[in-house]
């Protein structure tokens, strides 16, 4: 007779058949991983064999067989009622004598003496295969305690085969209902009800980037991360410098995690209950630096003993203070695709915005917005219709797969809606807090993510562009190609592009949009002015006792994501080239910044970085790259000097950054310089000496060699990368460097916009040219032309 029950230390992936991917995976990691120092839960788990004899001795099978026959397959318009009495049926069964003093004795033999608290999981047999996820579908039992609420929770499993969910589940991709069992896992429980506990996955969610180790959490139990309740703190770490013994979290983003889901009290069932996280906790991460890193390391590790990505559920034991890993599956959304093909999406115009929340995928779509409370409301929602609710739960799923986008008020990016999404490759919205206030009822409303990880919602149907991009036949040039980048939201999809690298980081972007405040606002925070603006910059740095902490975890962050997201080839991170003007926009900065006539031609680059009214906050840009070169070690990182005027300040700019720790050939550091100044080329020879590379910043460098104002719409025709005084320039800066043996590369639309411009600069001897991503595919195709005509020899890949 086989066995009704089985030991996770009898239990391997192998017994998927037997126990389903849930508890296949557990005693997997229960046998083969427990010596790596991972932690798993010990338990057992009911067999195919246990859930196939219960039916036959109720005398159930059949009477499954016939029920299922009568459902409407067409519009599914029966789907509630054919689930409701599938599940009567197994509830109204009984287990043997055998099956449940099997039950009763395994259970003994877990708990020992005295009998404590487990967990309760179903696991379909075919469940967690990379085609057929059913990850959800089935029910989960915790804190259940004694043999009878065991029992009974055992059966609920059973039944919960039969959800309306899993029942069209099943229908969508094809299983045959009969031809699944269910086994049960019962495994001692893990108290992070008084801990903390969530999700991770072996990739970067959104995009798929597979070097990025990504960890959510919530205080209490994790049910709030599946169902959206409520939005987790996230963790990124960048997997080849964990490796390397690195602090390889490369970001971390403070969640607000307004509930705490934890065990109602209530006698030997699963009863919970969400009650107010109090607003400390709210401030605080739920896990250590060292937790989140000794968590990635075991993602990697389950990752390497599966080969594939993976997606893990965590639980951190508050009485004990031990982490745990108590689920491990494939992760079916992104592991099975190529990247060769991207679908790009680009709004021509922008609306009202009536929410903003995460972004889940990078698609727009337009449709009506359908408020739903309730699953049961499902009667509205036409196909195509953008689903606007406070939270959704696996019980939406049928009703999900209709829908063209989704948006809720609660959630993170690894909340059921986001998951869900991800699979059906819809736009949705998430933590978006006022959706259902926002939006009316069959309003018409655009849905973009296609602007990085914060998503917009709409008024009206907004005109976007769809373009398919195929990546896979595309030949590079000798030449280097490199990206002009600014957003690292972005970072990972456009890694997937055809690169050598990142020739232009602008730095700006991360200071106004990750950071907002003026460096010197914070170093100077005791003397602000504005009482309004310094209540700001106390709300915004409330967790920093050090407010220069907070510029420098944030600038270090966002250029670590990209830098990550690009290793190990180069990243060229322009120091910040605010104009007065500019930098005096950011929250606190008209304090610290001269009023000038001509920012454009005034207090900007190089010159900033040794004045006292700039120099404390230059300093703070330069420990936070030492911060992502030293201590995360993403190396790949390169500086380049804008706006460099003389060789004074090329001399005193080496110097400071030398005693701040950032020195020329140490750890591999270069330093490179934006060419944009008629100076830079005439005594190119001599800026040589201080910088190992060069930049060519077209726009700057035509306004001051053409005398116009790159940005007056009277000179518009006058401007032009194309003039001969121009080109002749940047030949010579070319020669120059050429001659110098170091590189230089330029940063700018022409070589995209004009064939004949890309073929000037290849035949001068450019080293690399670098392009924003919408003109990237076209400068390719320019440069590739160019060195066929010009006889290149090597076409390179990428």
């Amino acid at each position: 007779m086989e066995a009704l029950i089985k030991t996770f230390d009898e239990i391997h992936i192998s017994d998927i058949a037997q126990v389903g991917g849930k508890n296949a995976s557990l005693g997997e990691m229960y046998n083969e991983m427990t010596a790596e120092g991972i932690a798993i839960p010990n338990g057992f788990a009911t067999t195919a064999f246990a859930y196939w004899e219960f039916l036959r001795e109720n005398d159930i099978e059949n009477k499954l067989v016939l029920l299922l026959k009568n459902l409407d397959r067409k519009t599914f318009s029966n789907l509630s009622e054919i689930g409701n009495q599938a599940r009567k049926l197994i509830l109204s069964g009984q287990f043997s004598r055998a099956f449940s003093q099997a039950i009763i004795s395994f259970y003994g033999q877990l708990c020992g003496n005295e009998p404590f608290a487990v967990a309760v999981r179903s696991s379909a047999t075919a469940e967690d295969l990379p085609e057929a996820s059913f990850a959800g579908q089935h029910d989960t039992f915790l804190n259940i305690s004694g043999t009878q609420a065991l029992l009974a929770a055992v059966k609920d499993c059973f039944a919960s085969l039969y959800t309306d969910r899993a029942i069209k589940y099943r229908e969508d991709k094809g299983f045959g209902h009969g031809t699944v069992a269910l086994s049960v896992g019962v495994q001692k429980m893990v108290r992070a009800d008084v801990g903390c506990s969530g999700v991770g996955f072996t990739l970067e969610p959104e995009s798929g980037f597979q070097n990025i180790i990504h960890l959510s959490g919530v205080w209490g139990l994790g049910e709030n991360i599946v169902q959206g309740t409520i939005n987790p703190d996230e963790f990124y770490v960048f997997k080849p410098t964990l490796e390397l013994g690195k602090q390889a979290i490369i970001e971390k983003k403070l969640g607000s995690k307004a509930l705490t889901l934890i065990y109602a009290q209530s006698e030997g069932h699963s009863a919970t209950m969400n009650i107010p996280t109090p607003q400390q906790k709210q401030e605080q991460y739920v896990l250590k630096d060292s937790e989140v890193t000794q968590l990635a390391k075991w993602a990697l590790a389950i990752e390497r003993h599966y080969g594939k990505p993976m997606d893990i559920e965590w639980a951190k034991d508050g009485i004990t203070q031990e982490l745990y890993i108590i689920q491990a599956r494939p992760e079916t959304v992104h592991s099975p695709n190529g990247k060769n093909i991207v679908s790009t999406f680009s709004l021509t115009q922008k609306g009202k915005i009536l929410v903003t929340g995460n972004a889940v995928g990078t698609k727009i779509r337009v449709g009506t917005a359908r408020i739903l409370t309730d699953p049961q409301q499902g009667e509205t929602l036409q196909k195509g219709d953008i689903i606007v609710t406070d939270t959704t739960s696996p019980d939406w799923d049928p009703l999900l797969k209709k829908a063209g986008g989704i948006i809720t008020n609660r959630g993170g990016r690894t909340s059921h809606a986001a998951i869900v999404a991800r699979e059906l490759g819809v736009p949705a919205v998430v933590g978006s807090n006022y959706a259902t206030q926002n939006i009316k009822d069959g309003q018409l409303i655009t849905i973009s993510c296609a602007e990085g990880k914060v998503a917009y919602v709409f008024e009206g149907a907004l005109p976007f562009i769809e373009e398919e991009i195929n990546f896979s036949n595309i030949a590079m040039p000798h030449t280097e190609v490199k990206l002009i980048l600014s957003d690292p939201q972005q970072a990972y999809q456009y890694s997937f592009y055809p690169n050598n690298g990142v020739g232009l980081l602008r730095m700006e972007f991360i200071i106004t949009h990750n950071i907002k405040i003026h460096p010197m606002a914070l170093l100077k925070y005791d003397e602000m002015r504005d009482s309004a603006e310094k209540e700001t910059i106390a709300g915004i740095t409330r967790q920093y006792e050090d407010k220069a902490a907070y510029f420098i975890e944030k600038l270090s962050e966002g250029i670590a994501t990209m830098a990550a997201a690009f290793y190990p080839k180069e990243v060229i991170v322009r120091t910040s080239d605010f104009k007065t003007n500019e930098y005096a926009n950011l929250i606190g900065g008209k304090q610290f910044e001269p009023k000038e006539e001509n920012p454009m031609l005034g207090f900007r680059g190089a010159a900033r970085y040794f004045n006292p009214l700039y120099q404390e906050g230059f300093e703070l840009e330069c420990r936070s790259i030492k911060r992502v070169r030293d201590e995360m070690g993403l190396t790949n990182v390169k500086i380049m000097i804008p706006f460099c005027r003389t060789l004074e300040e090329a001399q005193k700019v080496i110097a400071l950054m030398q005693k701040l720790g950032l020195e020329r050939g140490v750890n591999g550091l270069q330093i490179y310089m934006m060419v944009e100044i008629p100076s830079n080329v005439i005594i190119a020879e001599s800026f040589a000496e201080y910088f190992d590379g060069f930049s060519i910043g077209s726009n700057d460098l035509t306004q001051l060699t053409l005398g116009v104002d790159r940005d007056s719409q009277l000179l518009a025709g006058t401007f032009d990368e194309n003039d001969p005084a121009v080109r002749k320039i940047i030949a010579m800066a070319i020669e120059k460097a050429n001659a110098a043996g170091i590189k230089i590369g330029l940063c700018g639309q022409a070589p995209s916009d004009f064939p004949a411009f890309a073929s000037f600069l290849i035949e001068a001897g450019i080293d690399s040219i670098s392009y924003n991503p919408d003109a990237l595919l076209r400068g390719i195709e320019n440069m590739v032309a160019a060195e066929e005509m010009l006889n290149f020899k090597k076409i390179s890949s990428y």
